[in-house]
């Protein structure tokens, strides 16, 4: 099996790549999904993080906009927060290897791949990256987005220009998505035909 690494910063257009990893056919697990999950009602996660931030759970399990809203710019209780989610997401991805054991390609979609140093944890990497300008406008778009918020969020991830140099594909978004879609095939056709490791 070949585990490929699916990142790229907000805005690139990550989630709508992974579905075109998963329309053709490749298995993909979805970090993001899992923590929705987990902090869903009955969630793993919903006690312990009322534990250790007060009032950001209620009867649909965690609150995201009060626990986004109790550990931003306070960079201890993001670390606390990670400690309580990390492993959690981590014994998930297992789940979903051994599930997945008999494909020769599977995704594993990490938003934080370089930021968490995932690196290891993958054989390929492919970012996602599209133009600045393109990236900007889409983030900004997003219900309750600021600009301030947007700073804040590209100050804690690598930058792109970065991951593109550390990754062994780039996925265009900035274009059309037969490009983008174009790219993907091209990525699973070169995963196909790589050597056994």
């Amino acid at each position: 099996m070949i585990v490929l690494g699916l990142t790229g910063s907000i805005g690139m257009g990550k989630s709508t790549v992974a579905r075109m990893f998963e329309a053709q056919g490749i298995p993909v697990f979805d970090a993001d999904a899992a923590v929705h999950r987990l902090q869903a009602t009955g969630g793993a996660l919903v006690e312990a993080i009322e534990r250790r931030f007060p009032g950001t759970t209620d009867a649909s399990g965690v609150d995201r906009a009060a626990l986004a809203a109790a550990v931003l710019g306070d960079r201890p209780a993001l670390r606390d927060l990670e400690a309580l989610v990390h492993p959690a997401v981590a014994q998930e991805r297992r789940a979903f290897l051994r599930d997945h054991a008999d494909k020769p390609v599977v995704v594993l979609d990490i938003p934080l791949l370089f930021e968490k140093g995932g690196e290891s944890s993958v054989d390929k990497i492919a970012v996602v990256s599209a133009p600045a300008d393109v990236q900007r406008r889409r983030v900004l778009e997003r219900p309750g987005m600021t600009e301030q918020k947007f700073e804040h969020i590209l100050a804690l991830q690598t930058p792109d220009s970065e991951k593109r140099a550390r990754a062994d594909f780039i996925i265009p978004t900035g274009g059309s998505m037969e490009e983008t879609e174009a790219a993907v095939r091209h990525i699973i056709s070169c995963l196909a035909q790589a050597p056994d490791s």
